[in-house]
This record gives C-alpha cells, structure tokens and sequence, in this order.
C-alpha cells in the first residue's frame, strides 16, 4: 500500500465517525509526528533494499505478535541469506491490542482489530503454527506442544503475557488477549464483573457501561451506583489501560446524562497515579475535574460475582521501634482488607511470561525473561534476545515500546552473528501511553528511563488534545500495520 492510499483509508475512517479534516490538516499532523512520517517516507521502499549483511545462522523467533513479526521481517531485508523461523500457533496473532479501549469505548468493533497471521509474514520466513513447550537453551532447542523439537543458532523470545485471572480469588482462568476466552467468561462479563484486557472482554465491558447507564437512568432518590476501577500488583502491558477504562466510563456515563447517579473509585496498589511526574500531575488534575476518587497502595485480592463484592487489601508502613545500631526506626508493614459492594468492577488481571519460558531455564523466579535492559540480550544465554511484553526491563510493555525494541535486537542479534566484540545499539527505555481522556480527547503521554517526558510532538504532552485523539484512532494502526509489521519504522 502507497502513502496516498493509507492517507485514503485515514480520512475515510475519520469521516465516518462524523468528523471532517482535509487532506491538508491530515498532512500537517503526520508531518508533526517522526513516527507516521517514517510510515509514508519508507512505504514504498524495496523490502531488501537494505540488506547489507553476510551473516548466517538459523535464527528462530517464537511469538507472531507484533515484536515477533516485526523483527522476522527486519531480519529478512537485513540479512543477504536469512534463515528465520516464527513459532507461532495463533492465526490472529498479530492483533491490534491497543484498539481494545476503543472496542470498550463503542469506537471500535472487536473485527476492526483483528488480522490474519499469514498476511503479515515475511515471504523469506518460514512459520510453524505450533505452540512451544519448553526450552532448552543449553542445546540451542524450542521444544514444542507435540513433542518435536526445533533447533537453532540464535533464539528471539517474543511471546508476550499471559492473564492470570485465576490469581484473584473467586476468578477463574489464565489466558491470551486473543485465545479462548471461556473459563475466564464463566466470572467475568456479567453480574458487574468486567475487563477489557481480552478482546471479547472489551466488548463486554462496553456493554457492561451501557447497562449502569441503563441502571443510572431508573434511579430514584439519591442512590449512587458504585463503579470501582482496579490495578494490577504485577507489572502489565499498556499500563494506562486501568485509567483508560475509567476515563472512558465516565465520558459515556456523562454524555448519558446520569454522571451524577454513579461513585466512581480507583483503587492502585502504586504509591502514585503515574510514574512520571508530569503526568502525575495532569492525571490528578483530570481526577479532580471529573470528581474520581482513588486509593494507593491498595489492591483486589478476591470477588465474590454472585454478590458483587470486592475484597481489596490496603498496605502501609508504620514505625516500629528505634534502632541504636542503625540509629532509624524500624519500619512495619501492615496490611487490612476491606470490602466494597460495587455495581460495575473493572478487573487488571496480574500478568507475566507464559509459563512455557517464565518457567523454563530462560525464565526467572518471577516468571519473566531476564534480558539486559538496554541490549535485550539475554542475561545468561549471549545467543537468546528477548523483546516485547515477556521481557523482564523496566518499561516497554506497549507496542510503542515494541516499535523502538526490534530495531535494537535486530542490530544486536547481527552483531552476535558477526562475532562483534560489541553490541551497537541500546533501548533508552522509550515508552508512549495514549491516554484516552474522553471520547475525542488523549494526552499522549511519551517517556523513558529518565523518568522525563520524551515528547515526539512539538506540543506539550500534558495537555488533552483532539489532535492526539486522531492519531490514537485513526494514524496509529496503519502505522502499525503498513510501517512497523514490514519492519520498516
């Protein structure tokens, strides 16, 4: 697809939803933005014109999500004579998992976010649609689920997270975003219970908003429905995604006229509403402005569906007694657990590695895969990267993350390849949250391991804008899909 085709399928897309932008304005925005001007600069481009490189070795990926593909394809134009392997048994794998907000947000259709595997794998690749099992890193071998075992030279570990719903008392289920979803829906997408974090979740949890309005609508007197948004103990992928939901629920609530019939409450088990403190800070304040009320250090340990009650445990530190030696305070933790009635309950589920690597020898104790931070090179294994949401680094759970780690891990790999003394590239940390403020608004929050804003926008970050509404719904997946999965941006 050319760039006047994508910019095509862009303003289509946006009028549909009842706006109007020209071709000019929607020139103007991606000529702000490095990222889809990298998308419209390189779609024509040659798929091998690149390759520059004479080393060879079986590489095998496993994972076919975005990070897998997207780095198979790089290495295919890459490499003069690539031998690339895909492991990976989900024909969908390459979904479009940040649009599941917006399937909660009634802007999306779940079939607006799902694509088809095979459209997407580089011709020079080859795919086994099997699931691993294990590995044996030892002997350079993925063992898959039918026994067989594939070996190889260098391993690419893509394999995203798992949803461990069944962490929570009284929940049921560990899945994919994108696999079956039964046992999980026995407990969640009824009685109240919702999450957007799996795409037939999302389409629940739109349905989930409607019926409080409905609710809202039939009440009399001063009642108020209690809508209770929760967080994750684990680390998790789009870690906006728990303020997300609420954002969302309050705008539609308030746009069906009953915002003044619902308590809206998050409860995070963070000591803060954001790590970067400029965004903090604008979070809070659009907290305030849409009169939500939160907690810290507090976390959902079990819920009872049938009678919808939330059970969460509140954590602090108290000082204990005084210590000579050390001439400080022993600190206590103390903990209390508390329970809330609630109509509308937003589930996080905890998250980690799927036990097939989090478990294996690759894995670590907490069930990630422990890669430098900066190389994505494995911390043990030297010929073993991994990338996207299984990696164990600091941040980077996101696509945006995913975006900025491939290039790094296909420059290392080659590098490894060639027998290089170094390796040549660094990931800085670079992470970006879109965080959907209302239904036509987004602070698009962009940051790394300084711990600053990292903004590719000349604008100011902190600010909920429309503008940012537009790429979020309508540039960001033909970026996806037309720059990074080609292994071009």
């Amino acid at each position: 697809m050319d760039s006047n085709k994508i910019i095509d399928e862009v303003l289509e897309e946006i009028e549909k939803e009842g706006h109007k932008i020209s071709r000019r304005d929607a020139m103007k925005l991606i000529a702000m933005s490095p990222i889809a001007a990298g998308v419209f600069a390189n779609t024509v481009a040659p798929i091998n014109a690149e390759a520059s490189s004479s080393a060879t070795g079986k590489i095998v990926i496993v994972g076919g999500g975005l990070s897998g593909i997207a780095t198979a394809a790089k290495l295919c134009k890459k490499l003069k004579n690539p031998d690339v392997t895909i492991i990976e048994p989900n024909p969908i794998s390459v979904s479009y998992q940040a649009g599941q907000t917006l399937i909660s947000a009634g802007v999306y259709k779940k079939e607006d976010i799902i694509y088809q595997t095979k459209d997407y794998i580089p011709k020079d690749a080859k795919w086994i649609q099997k699931a691993a099992k294990n590995f044996d890193p030892d002997n350079n071998k993925v063992i898959l689920e039918d026994g067989s075992e594939v070996s190889y030279d260098y391993l690419v570990v893509a394999m995203g997270v798992t949803l461990n719903y069944g962490a929570i008392e009284g929940l049921e289920g560990e899945i994919t975003t994108l696999g079956n979803s039964d046992v999980v829906r026995k407990k969640i997408g009824k009685n109240g219970v919702y999450s957007l974090y799996f795409a037939d979740g999302s389409v629940d949890t739109y349905e989930g908003i409607q019926d409080i309005i409905k609710k809202a609508k039939e009440i009399k007197g001063d009642e108020k429905l209690q809508l209770i948004f929760t967080d994750s103990p684990t680390a998790i992928k789009c870690g906006g995604a728990p303020k997300k939901i609420m954002y969302i629920a309050h705008d539609l609530i308030k746009k069906a006229g009953v915002r003044d019939k619902v308590e809206m409450l998050f409860y995070t088990n963070s000591d803060k509403l954001f790590s970067v403190p400029e965004y903090a800070q604008a979070i809070e304040k659009q907290y305030k402005e849409r009169d939500f009320k939160w907690e810290f250090k507090t976390r959902l340990v079990s819920v009872d569906v049938e009678n919808r009650v939330a059970t969460l445990e509140k954590t602090w530190m108290e000082k204990g007694e005084w210590d000579k030696d050390l001439e400080e305070y022993e600190m206590i933790k103390k903990s209390e657990r508390i329970t809330k009635k609630f109509h509308f309950l937003h589930i996080v589920p905890p998250q980690k590695a799927p036990d097939a690597v989090g478990k294996s020898p690759l894995g670590s104790p907490a069930s990630w895969v422990p890669a430098h931070k900066e190389t994505l090179q494995h911390i043990k294994y030297p010929n073993v990267f991994a990338i996207g949401d299984c990696a164990a680094v600091p941040l980077g759970k996101t696509g945006g993350s995913a975006r900025k780690q491939y290039h790094v891990v296909v420059d290392n790999l080659i590098a490894v390849m060639e027998k290089k003394d170094k390796l040549p590239a660094a990931y800085d940390g670079y992470t970006v949250c879109p965080f959907i403020t209302s239904i036509g608004t987004v602070m698009f929050a962009e940051f790394d391991w300084s711990g600053k804003p990292a903004p590719s926008f000349p604008l100011d970050p902190t600010q909920e804008r429309w503008l940012m509404w537009l790429l979020k719904v309508y540039l960001m997946k033909p970026m996806i899909y037309h720059g990074m999965l080609p292994g071009r941006i």
